[in-house]
């Protein structure tokens, strides 16, 4: 990949995400025995109760993945951020028994996440932790000394220089799925092979017309999915909203919860994303709002994404990002994660359009890299 038009780390962050992502199955593989001599002595089962955790991007991961677990049978997974957490324990903690939680950082020095441990070990029962993070230096990593503290340290290359978090994200959203197949590990490869095909693709058939449409003029966007698609709908906004700096306002939401009343977001100012799902019985409802939306609204652009591609007679969109081989992504629990490439590159390339630093986007220093100013005060 020639990255000598864009040398910010940004950029190759999110260029290096499908090499990252096979790194981090091998890097799974060669810790599987203690992944597994964990899970087993804790006896971590399908009826554990499990809470995804982070803050911001990293809380994202669990609202994409947590109805992924319960698809695969976990049924008492949830995610609960860890800012929800800090403030309101009773409400997000069980107290009278076993707690896996399961927290993801990039850096692992947000206030928040070493506090959510500590405030999980004072109020459950008993808890299992397992830190998901791509800083082996972080205040996180410095509790796996504990017997009740599975590590699991992402390859350096995962903890982004760049303010916006991107493979981070990623690859601790396909760290923590594979976590829970590790019973099933070589099954795996041939799935993780086809989101990276797939990551690809987006990469390289999306990179020209996503940075043809970042450089129209636009103040809002929208991006829509379904399922574990409306979490990577919240990573794509937020992509978009940090790295202009806020000067693109960004929503997001499912297809059918945008009717009421969100929808009044639209403008002719607006870009509209959609991450469509390859389930027939699910797009038929993705479908039915984007022709509606187009018989009432004019605006600046439509991408959708969609495995199998898109076409909707009537329907004239700007972009449509599809898989080479989409027959592979079907039954692919990892399959949304390619997905949010798209909200990447899409802020990526809108924010060098706007005359900003993509590493360093905040002029205002309204956000950093690891968040500031939290103070953390005794329950």
């Amino acid at each position: 990949m020639d990255l000598s038009d864009h040398k910010t780390a940004t950029y190759c962050e999110i260029m290096q995400q499908p090499d990252v992502w096979l790194k981090a199955y091998d890097l799974v593989c060669r810790n599987e025995a203690a992944i597994q001599t964990f899970i087993s002595n804790n006896h971590i089962g399908k009826d554990a109760e499990i809470i995804l955790a982070g803050a911001g991007t990293s809380a994202f991961i669990g609202n994409a993945l947590a109805g992924i677990f319960v698809e695969k049978g976990y049924s008492q997974c949830r995610a609960v951020a860890t800012t929800d957490i800090i403030t309101y324990p009773e409400s997000c903690l069980p107290t009278g028994k076993p707690v896996v939680l399961i927290s993801f950082a990039r850096s692992g020095n947000s206030p928040e996440s070493l506090a959510a441990v500590h405030i999980a070990d004072k109020y459950c029962k008993k808890v299992f932790h397992i830190i998901i993070t791509c800083n082996e230096t972080g205040d996180l990593a410095r509790e796996s000394s504990r017997d009740n503290v599975l590590l699991v340290l992402l390859p350096p290359e995962t903890n982004d220089k760049g303010l916006a978090m991107t493979s981070s994200f990623t690859t601790m959203a396909l760290v923590s799925i594979l976590i829970f197949n590790i019973e099933q590990l070589p099954e795996q490869k041939s799935k993780i092979e086809a989101i990276v095909t797939f990551a690809r693709d987006i990469l390289k058939n999306g990179e020209k017309s996503l940075s043809e449409i970042a450089a129209r003029k636009f103040g809002r966007a929208v991006f829509l999915g379904s399922g574990a698609l409306k979490g990577i709908a919240e990573e794509c906004h937020l992509k978009l909203q940090e790295l202009t700096d806020g000067l693109v306002v960004c929503k997001f939401d499912s297809f059918l919860g945008f009717r009421h009343g969100p929808k009044a977001v639209i403008n002719k100012d607006t870009v509209l994303v959609y991450l469509c799902s390859d389930d027939e019985k699910v797009f038929h409802y993705e479908r039915d709002l984007i022709r509606q939306i187009n018989e009432n609204n004019k605006v600046v652009a439509q991408i959708a994404v969609s495995p199998s591609g898109i076409v909707i007679p009537g329907v004239n969109l700007d972009c449509v990002v599809a898989a080479t081989n989409p027959g592979e992504l079907q039954k692919n629990e990892y399959a949304c994660i390619p997905y949010v490439l798209v909200g990447q590159l899409l802020g990526y390339f809108k924010s060098e359009n706007l005359g900003l630093n993509p590493d360093e986007p905040s002029v205002s220093g309204n956000i950093s890299r690891v968040v500031e100013g939290v103070k953390i005060y005794d329950l």
